[in-house]
């Protein structure tokens, strides 16, 4: 729902990203934390998520 309300959150979909891969939804965290570094290039959160990654 927060990413309907907010589309233009980097918080947004780096805290969703971390809720899937809590949930073990892999995939889709990936999806989300890219999305949360397109919006926010600065988040070290997102970037280190995805550099482990690989």
């Amino acid at each position: 729902m927060n990413t309907l309300l907010f589309p233009k959150s980097s918080n947004v979909y780096d805290s969703y990203g971390e809720i899937l891969e809590t949930l073990g939804n892999r995939k889709e965290a990936i999806l989300n934390y890219r999305k949360s570094l397109e919006l926010n290039p600065d988040n070290t959160n997102a970037a280190n998520y995805l550099k482990d990654k690989k």
